[in-house]
Parts: C-alpha cells; sequence; structure tokens
C-alpha cells in the first residue's frame, strides 16, 4: 500500500499559528470552542520524531469521531462538529489543510487524570505484574502470561504529566486525592462502561483493544463529558484478533508499532531520535488502516 498524501506537519490559518502545539495536535482558541487539529507528526518516548507518517492525522480523527459518535449513549463528548462547512465561515478557507483531521470542540475544564482501562496483560502492566503480581496496587491472580486476557479490565488511572515527560501510574486512592472522591468513582464507572462496549464492538470485527486511556473533562454546568481522541491506535492497544496468541507480544495495529522499531535499532529515548525509513512508514500507515478497516468498515481517505 502507498499514499500519495502529503504530510500535515504544523498548521497556520492565515497569520494565525496555533494558540498550543503537542505532540500530534494544533489546537486554536476559539474563546467558547477549541479547533484541534490532528497533524501527521508522530512521537515516541515523549520524543516527536523526525519523520511525520502521511495521512496519520485523519486516521486518528476519523476513529475519534466514529467512537464519539458510538458512544454518546455512555458518555457526552466534546464535539461540536467535524466538516469544515460546519465551522465558523472563515475557516472555511482553510479546507485543504483542515478536512478530515480535524474537530471542533466544546471548551470544558479538563480533568487532569488518564483514565486508563486494562482488559489484558501488556506493556507496562506486564512488566509491573512480573515483579509484584499487581497493576497500579490492584492484585492480580497468579500464573497469569503475557498478554492473556484478564479476569475482568481493571481502571488503572495515572498523571497527566506536561509534555516531555512520562504518564505515572497512580492507585485509586491518589486519584481520589487528585478530582476527589465522587469524580473519581464517576471516572471509573464510565471508563469501564466505555472500554466493555468498545472491546465488545471490536472484538466481532476481528481486533482486540488490549488497553485504552480516556480522557475528560467537566462542562459548567458539572456534567462530565469525553474529551481528547477516542479508541484511537495513539491512544489503545489494537491486536489482530487472528494472529493473537497468549504468552508473548502481540503484533500491533497501532504506536506500539513505531515504539518495537526504534527499540531495535537501539534508540530508547535518550538523545535525538532516529529517522524512519520508508518501509517503516509504509507499515505503519497499513497497521493504522487496518485498525480502521476492521472498525469502522472501510479505511480512512487520505
Amino acid at each position: 500500500m502507498s499514499t500519495n498524501s502529503v504530510a500535515v506537519i504544523k498548521t497556520q490559518l492565515g497569520d494565525r499559528k496555533p494558540d498550543y502545539s503537542g505532540k500530534v495536535r494544533d489546537i486554536y482558541d476559539l474563546e467558547k470552542e477549541l479547533l484541534i487539529v490532528a497533524t501527521d507528526r508522530i512521537s515516541a518516548f515523549d520524543h516527536i520524531l523526525p519523520n511525520p507518517i502521511p495521512g496519520r492525522g485523519k486516521i486518528l480523527t476519523s476513529l475519534s469521531i466514529f467512537w464519539f459518535q458510538k458512544t454518546g449513549h455512555i458518555v457526552p463528548n466534546h464535539i461540536v462538529a467535524h466538516k469544515v462547512s460546519d465551522f465558523p465561515q472563515w475557516l472555511h478557507q482553510f479546507k485543504d489543510q483542515l478536512e478530515g483531521r480535524t474537530m471542533l470542540v466544546k471548551k470544558v475544564k479538563r480533568l487532569d487524570a488518564e483514565c486508563v482501562v486494562r482488559g489484558y496483560l501488556a506493556g507496562s502492566g506486564w512488566k509491573e505484574y512480573k515483579q509484584s503480581g499487581k497493576i497500579c496496587g490492584i492484585s492480580l491472580p497468579t500464573g497469569l502470561a503475557e498478554s492473556q486476557k484478564l479476569p475482568g479490565p481493571i481502571f488503572t488511572p495515572a498523571t497527566k504529566a506536561p509534555d516531555g515527560e512520562h504518564d505515572l501510574n497512580i492507585s485509586f486512592e491518589q486519584l481520589i486525592d487528585i478530582v476527589g472522591p465522587v469524580t473519581s468513582l464517576k471516572l471509573r464507572e464510565i471508563s469501564l462502561k466505555l472500554y466493555n462496549f468498545a472491546h465488545d464492538y471490536a472484538i466481532k470485527r476481528g481486533i482486540i483493544i488490549a488497553d485504552t486511556k480516556f480522557e475528560f473533562g467537566r462542562q459548567d454546568d458539572g456534567q462530565i463529558i469525553l474529551i481528547d481522541e477516542a479508541l484511537t491506535p495513539d491512544s489503545s492497544r489494537f491486536w489482530d484478533k487472528s494472529t493473537y496468541t497468549i504468552g508473548k507480544g502481540q503484533d500491533s495495529l497501532d504506536k506500539q508499532f513505531i515504539r518495537d522499531y526504534l527499540l531495535s535499532v537501539g534508540w530508547h529515548g535518550e538523545g535525538a531520535p532516529p529517522a524512519l525509513p520508508e518501509n517503516i512508514i509504509q507499515q505503519t500507515i497499513e497497521r493504522y488502516q487496518m485498525a480502521a478497516r476492521g472498525l469502522i468498515g472501510e479505511e480512512v481517505k487520505i
């Protein structure tokens, strides 16, 4: 598979630069709303890599919109519009830059926690389990293998770290210290419902969602809503159900593929990141598109 898509590395709306640029997204503050543009930048180990992945931002945006629409019965979300024709008139001139990779969203107060749900034993959870038999203070049965499905999904929150720093796993009690007991219980309840719904939907379509993370905000009326992105290859661990095998790491359909490549060439996040070869860029696009085909039912036009 190849793409003729021109990579969007950074955005600018006429003379206006983003009010905030993260590792992937450029954000424009429109006073009552935010314009979130998913670029094709990609990061690993808290570094932005020198090569973009052409079209990646469109796949991330399409999957987020898909899940926001699918999960509205569980929790409201921040989406106002995702088609440029529905954006404020002055943005229409930037359609070529924005279409397919942009969401106009409600501006709310972010709750400063990453709401992680794990359904399988992988990644940092697997490392922690091998050492202590626990993940984030939650005791698990002995004898579990790598990539094994847990007896039930677990809620393992993390701190929302500043750019350039690692998010840190925290206990539920520490989450209570950050957002309070009532909000903590609500976040756990909503996160588990979202994960269970998405997992059950995806597995029927050949995709295993091993784990994922959500972010939430609070509206002025106190209502908690889902924000940021949702159930994308950046925020989730996606596996191909047809090749799933307990007892080893899985062939991923997410950003883990990039991390694994970087580790294979000896880069662990120290110093300047290496450039990505063209075949790794193409394979990344293919894996993201495979996730999109399974979940949405078609590839994302990039």
